[in-house]
Parts: C-alpha cells; sequence; structure tokens
C-alpha cells in the first residue's frame, strides 16, 4: 500500500465529490488510463475507485465518488465523514480495462462510469486518433465532467440526459464506426447489456461495477496445495479459496468479493481453475475471491 493525504475533497456533480490524494512518501506508482485502486478507508472498508486525474502527474491520485443510495458503507462514509488532511492507504495501481492501440475510439459512459473513460478520451486525442464520447445520466447536474468535456472536447463529446432526451439509440453509432474502431463502455449493467447486444467481437470492452447473474455446479469441497510452504488448505463447499487461504495464514489482498476488482489474484500452477470473475483472468492465474476449482486439487503459488 501507499501512503496519501487526502489534500481536496469537493463536490463536483449532485452527490458526487471528487478527492485528491497527494503522496505522503513521495512519488505515488505510475498508473496508464483505465487504471484503478484500492482506498483503505478509516471505517476498516477497502473500495476500488478509478483513477480520472491525469497519469502524468506522479504526485497525486485523483478519485471521483458517487454517494450510492444503497452504500455499504463506503461511499456514506466518504461523503459524510471524510476530511481533508486524513492519511489513507491507497493500493498501487491494477488495469483491467488497459486502453489498446487504435485509430478510433467510441466511448460509451453511463453516470460514474465516466472516471475511467475521462483518462482515455485524452489519451486517445493526444495520440491523433479520431474519438467520439457518449456520455448518459439522468440530468446534466448529476453527471461530473461533462460542462469541461464539452468545453475541452467539443463536438467529440454528445452527453443525454435522459429525464430530458431519453436514452441514445447505439445502433447508428455502431453503423459509423470503421472496422478498427475499438469501443470502451463502463457505467450500469442496463448500458452494458445494451452495448454487448450492439457491438461485438474483439472490439468492446466493458468494465463492469457489479458481477454479472452466472449459474454453476453446485459447490462441493476441494484442496488447495500451496507449493512454496508445502502447506495444504481444504476448502469447504461453504467457503471461498480467499477465506480458506485467510484462514490458514496467507494474507492475501482483498476488495470487492465479487470477482470484479483482480486484487486477489493468485498464481495457479496445477489443476483447474472454475473462473466466476467478471474480468477474465489470464492464463495461469485466478481471482480467488469467487472462483473455484473443478479439479479435486490445486496447486496455487503460495
Amino acid at each position: 500500500m501507499q501512503r496519501t493525504v487526502l489534500e481536496q475533497a469537493e463536490p463536483i456533480a449532485e452527490g458526487v465529490v471528487s478527492l485528491i490524494l497527494r503522496g505522503a512518501e513521495g512519488p505515488l506508482a505510475p498508473w496508464e488510463p483505465g487504471a484503478h485502486v484500492d482506498l483503505a478507508l478509516p471505517n476498516w472498508l477497502i473500495r476500488q475507485y478509478s483513477l480520472c486525474g491525469s497519469p502524468a502527474d506522479r504526485d497525486r491520485y485523483r478519485v471521483v465518488v458517487r454517494h450510492d443510495r444503497l452504500s455499504r458503507g463506503g461511499s456514506e462514509y466518504v461523503h459524510l465523514f471524510l476530511r481533508t488532511g486524513r492519511t489513507l492507504d491507497v493500493s498501487r495501481p491494477r488495469n483491467n480495462f488497459p486502453l489498446l492501440p487504435a485509430p478510433e475510439y467510441l466511448f460509451l459512459a453511463g453516470g460514474i462510469g465516466i472516471t475511467p473513460i475521462v483518462p482515455m478520451l485524452a489519451a486517445a486525442v493526444a495520440a491523433g486518433a479520431s474519438a467520439t464520447l457518449v456520455y448518459v445520466g439522468r440530468t446534466v447536474a448529476t453527471m461530473p465532467f461533462a460542462d469541461e468535456l464539452r468545453t475541452g472536447y467539443g463536438d467529440r463529446v454528445r452527453v443525454y440526459a435522459t429525464e430530458e432526451n431519453g436514452r441514445p439509440d447505439l445502433a447508428p453509432l455502431a453503423a459509423e464506426l470503421s472496422p478498427r474502431a475499438l469501443v470502451y463502455c463502463c457505467g450500469p449493467a442496463s448500458m452494458l447489456d445494451a452495448a454487448e447486444a450492439v457491438f461485438s467481437g474483439q472490439r468492446l470492452h466493458l468494465e463492469r461495477f457489479r458481477p454479472t447473474v452466472k449459474e454453476f455446479a453446485p459447490d462441493r469441497p476441494f484442496e488447495v496445495h500451496c507449493v512454496r510452504s508445502g502447506q495444504r488448505v481444504q476448502v469447504g463447499a461453504e467457503e471461498s479459496v480467499l477465506d480458506a487461504l485467510h484462514h490458514a495464514g496467507y494474507p492475501i489482498p482483498s476488495g470487492c468479493r465479487e470477482g470484479v476488482c483482480g486484487s486477489c489474484e493468485i498464481a495457479v500452477v496445477d489443476g483447474e481453475p472454475e473462473h466466476r470473475d467478471d474480468i477474465g483472468a489470464p492464463p495461469g492465474r485466478m481471482y480467488c475471491c469467487v472462483s473455484r476449482a473443478l479439479s479435486s486439487r490445486l496447486s496455487v503459488d503460495l
């Protein structure tokens, strides 16, 4: 974790606050557009937020937090109790939503899903690519960055306030794209589902706030062999690999516990994992908060 100080906390839209976190012990770890960090809050919760400042600024991170009416304690604490001057631990950035090189981009953002898109749009424009942003929210007043994006990028940015304009039709947008264009989408499940229905193949890249609903066979017990220590850990049918390893003395980092943040990634040496995450684990890796085993034993690099 990196030690930071909350330098600034200010409202930037209805129910949305921007946090500027200054490195307390020198430069912060580098990051690229699409990255997020785990923020350890003083109420013992860890929450994930996309970085939306400038990757060139190694002294500060910027994150933006919407006050969720169904908050599990994270956004509520940030909005009601967090004050400037507070020391906060922040993880090194992770990027499960990287911006790949392309001559053309379509960015789709819904509500607070604008946060990873802001530095992506800046990077795409700086690289000389053709880039369009479609930004959807309930009203302009609830949409962070709406005014500055329209001012800074002009016709590249199309803002849709659904209470006034309804939702945009994505099909005409798809028809306008060249075959080499990439589409990046972050927002609520309804927007992601609509994007998946219109854009297909390798061109569409999504980042989810919540896991998708999936069906799997009933959970069953299995064994995890920790290769480096030689320890064998039994995983019960009603516990996760993450919890079983924690109980066995392995302090694996974790954040969302839903398979969407990637903080609990471990290396698999042998055996067949059952991947249940929404990120797409790389070969030889698994996210142990939700994923399990199809084989009777998994060997992991612990």
